[in-house]
């Protein structure tokens, strides 16, 4: 036996590749434990129709897909293949959903995957049980099929078991032992303890009950979904083969549809969310059929039936002989949990996975136990500990859960508002926001103003362009007006939504050293601009570290995923404490050429170009209210981020736009600050740039300091560096129609060569602009490119970065 003890809890799809990846790695010292019998647990894998579609707006879901059909389609059980490479086809039978699957057709090309649209009359020749006078178009991807779950279970196992890996069925988990705040192994009901250094639940639908046992608290909820099988239906009378044409969705229905022999499946999402609490799942043997299965309930399916009868006519001669309520994981992101606790080390989670990304998360998770990262997917959508406390809430979860099943096949715009339970956080400022008539979008639980309603009359007599119909959505001319006139004079915009960590005690500077990119351990009042790396030299986040006092920084994070990675590198001696400031703070960014005219009067300290220079920091009173200000601008003009604690915020508020006002200024939303930004070329982390990517490739190599000590990442960072084959590129596009969203592919003649990340129109060069993905080759200015959006090209050229100000004249002035 080789590496540590792990236990996997889970001998499902999920606990199955886990085990098979781990053993080819060489851990082998694995015992895979389920409280249900092999290879059929009883869990959701075990009824899984096994659908496979690997189209998805996150090029990660995606990539996690792809891997498992590519490894499911090498395994078979005495010759009885574990994938059925049929194709899957996706149709349309609305125009709307026609235009969406132009959409998805780009995401899945960006992606890398073969795709291809189709004419109706190529849907019936893929799938002839169609209706011709329904089909307005399709979606085909040929290398989706149907996964045979249990058969991937049990080959999957075999081959672990060969290497040495040890499978106990019927061995229910009672609890997780510890001992000092790490996991030493887990207790059954079979009477035994058996010991690891490592424990990963892969329980799925009874996640939350074992995660509970480690301390943790699981935002997931098993949700029955209908699955029904028809009887033989005369057209496919004589299919010999379990499945000949491609798996289908017709998903403005909730439907989607595989062959069985002689009938079909049908699966529906469009009844009434029906979560079930863990706890209250049935043991295997208390189980009629076995625990994820819940009694059909026939109701529910009536529109179901009607629908697939209209089609898919031939069904008219059949009828349904069986159906299940069959329990699935959802999450409030529609995202899995992986990682490991932060409470517990050695408890490790691989939950909310479905058959159709369970080899793709199996490699990514035995890459992270055994090499300290995942090379294969970026998974930072997928961290366990993403999420803020408020996410963690039963109501939020239950809420946030349920929405996410009736929306599973809906149209989404990328800007579309969340549900219930909504408003969640308000910073102090939200009173004058709505006087204001703020147009509020979530962030994070924050409500955030996109624009306000109360600018409306600064559009008239400005050249705002109005977009194409998609992109005009969540969106008003008054984002242009509102980003000009930051430009012109001055605006309040509401930063409180970006997380604020405090590092204190006599070792935060060499903590900080030893996490960041850049020199941070620098005079009291600097502020520096660094990076987090991953130990592969990836980019975990951009950062600002501000330096407020000896032993006190204060840092401009991006998210809970910076709070968990600082935690988990805090020094044992006690030297460094790390501690959240966003709930009880909150800050405006006051930015345009007039904020000092604002700033000064207010205030009796120096803040002209030297009494506070760019990217410094000072406390000062503005009024009455203490602040922290730091002179930064995400917006690339003259300004400050303002801070103070949230019980004077509102007083600030209304302080400085008292000031402001008179001058011309504007409250101004995030829509102007995204076209700002881009104009003045500053990366999103998340969204422009994320683990896969290094500072070279993206950038910022700027905010790497070579003369500076060791860091983590720096040795990696360092092989990385004479290789950078790709490029984060600004594109501009001269037709103000055709400004894109984000995640469209981008062309090189025909073929494709790589994808948005953030686009924007920007209102103070007048053209749209794009960043994008694309080999280093193809990443020099002047180079003309195209962007699939939707079922057309958009002309786009490569420019020279920043587009806004390039002498940097408009910060530092």
């Amino acid at each position: 036996m080789a590496g540590p003890r792990v236990v996997i809890i889970g001998a499902g799809v999920v606990g199955a590749a886990l085990a098979d990846e781990l053993s080819a790695r060489g851990w082998t010292d694995v015992t895979v434990v389920d409280q249900g019998p092999l290879p059929a647990t009883g869990g959701s894998s075990s009824h899984a129709p096994g659908l496979v579609f690997q189209t998805n707006s996150s090029k990660t879901m995606t990539e996690l897909a792809r891997y498992t059909v590519e490894k499911f389609s090498s395994l078979d059980v005495d010759g009885e293949p574990c994938f059925l490479q049929v194709g899957g086809l996706e149709v349309a039978t609305t125009p709307e959903r026609l235009t969406e699957l132009h959409r998805r057709h780009g995401w899945i090309t960006a992606w890398g995957v073969e795709a291809r649209l189709l004419t109706p009359a190529e849907c019936v020749a893929q799938h002839p049980l169609l209706d011709p006078d329904r089909v307005l178009g399709g979606l085909l991807v040929p290398t989706d099929g149907i996964a045979k779950a249990v058969l991937a279970v049990e080959a999957q196992l075999r081959r672990a078991g060969a290497r040495g890996v040890r499978c106990l069925a019927r061995h229910e988990v009672l609890d997780i032992l510890r001992e000092d705040g790490r996991v030493t192994g887990v207790r059954t009901d079979r009477g035994g303890e058996i010991p690891a250094d490592v424990v990963v639940c892969c329980a799925g639908i009874w996640g939350p009950r074992i995660a509970r046992m480690a301390g943790m608290n699981l935002p997931l909820t098993p949700l029955a979904h209908q699955l029904a099988w028809t009887g033989p239906i005369p057209a496919l009378a004589g299919q010999k083969e379990e499945a000949v044409r491609p798996i289908l969705r017709h998903q403005d229905a909730d439907l989607y549809y595989r062959d069985r022999f002689d009938g079909l499946g049908i699966g529906f999402y469009g009844h009434r969310p029906m979560p079930v609490a863990a706890d209250d799942i049935l043991p295997f043997d208390d189980a009629a059929t076995m625990p994820s299965v819940l009694k059909f309930t026939e109701d529910d399916f009536t529109d179901a039936w009607t629908e697939t009868t209209s089609l898919l006519p031939a069904t008219q001669d059949a009828a349904i002989a069986e159906g299940v309520n069959g329990l699935f994981s959802f999450t409030t992101d529609n995202f899995p949990l992986l990682g490991e606790s932060p409470d517990l080390k050695g408890f490790w989670v691989a939950e909310a996975v479905w058959v159709t990304h369970s080899a793709g998360v199996g490699r990514a998770v035995a890459e992270w136990l055994v090499d300290g990262h995942c090379s294969s997917f970026d998974l930072h959508e997928c961290d366990v500990n993403r999420f803020e406390p408020h996410q963690l809430a039963p109501e939020y979860v239950l809420a946030r859960d349920c929405r996410n099943f009736v929306e599973v096949y809906d149209i989404l715009h990328p800007l579309q508002p969340s549900g219930d339970p909504r408003p969640i956080r308000t910073s102090p400022f939200h009173p004058r926001q709505q006087a204001h008539g703020a147009y509020f979008l979530e962030a994070n639980g924050w409500e955030r103003p996109h624009w306000y309603e109360a600018n409306a009359r600064l559009v008239e007599g400005r050249d705002i362009p109005t977009p194409n119909d998609w992109a005009a959505r969540h969106w008003s001319p008054i984002v242009g007006a509102e980003a000009q006139i930051t430009r012109e004079t001055v605006a309040l915009y509401d930063m409180t939504a970006l997380k604020r960590l405090e590092v204190t005690g006599p070792g935060a500077a060499a903590f900080l050293e030893r996490l960041c990119t850049g020199k941070v351990a620098k005079s009291v009042g600097s502020v520096t601009y660094t990076l987090l790396l991953g130990h592969d030299g990836g980019i975990r986040s951009d950062i600002t570290v501000a330096r407020l006092a000896p032993d006190r920084f204060q840092v401009g994070a991006n998210g809970n995923l910076d709070l968990d990675w600082f935690r988990r590198h805090l020094p044992a001696d006690g030297t460094v404490q790390v501690r959240d400031l966003t709930p009880g703070t909150c800050c405006v960014g006051l930015w345009g050429p007039l904020a000092r005219e604002v700033l000064q009067p207010l205030t009796d300290d120096d803040f002209s170009n030297d009494g506070l220079k760019y990217f410094r920091a000072g406390h000062t009173y503005l009024g009455s209210v203490p602040v922290t200000a730091m002179r930064l601008s995400y917006v690339g003009e003259l300004g400050w981020e303002l801070y103070t604690t949230a019980d004077q915020g509102l007083k600030l508020w209304d302080t400085l736009w008292r000031a402001a006002e008179p001058l011309g200024g504007v409250v101004a939303g995030r829509g102007a600050f995204n076209s700002l930004r881009l104009e003045k070329g500053y990366r999103s982390f998340g969204t422009d740039m994320t683990y896969e990517h290094d500072p070279y490739e993206a950038g910022v190599a700027f905010a790497v300091k070579p003369d500076k000590g060791d860091f983590i990442g720096r040795a990696a960072l360092e092989r990385r560096r004479a290789d950078v084959r790709r490029r984060l590129t600004c594109l501009t596009i001269d037709d103000p129609r055709s400004v894109v969203m984000g995640k469209e592919p981008v062309y090189d003649g025909p073929r494709a060569v790589g994808h948005v990340t953030s686009a924007a129109y920007g209102y103070t060069i007048g053209k749209g602009i794009a960043y994008a993905w694309l080999p280093a080759e193809l990443a020099l200015p002047g180079t003309a490119l195209d962007i699939g959006y939707f079922d057309r090209r958009v002309p786009a050229v490569v420019a020279e970065e920043p587009l806004f100000d390039p002498a940097m004249s408009r910060l530092r002035g």
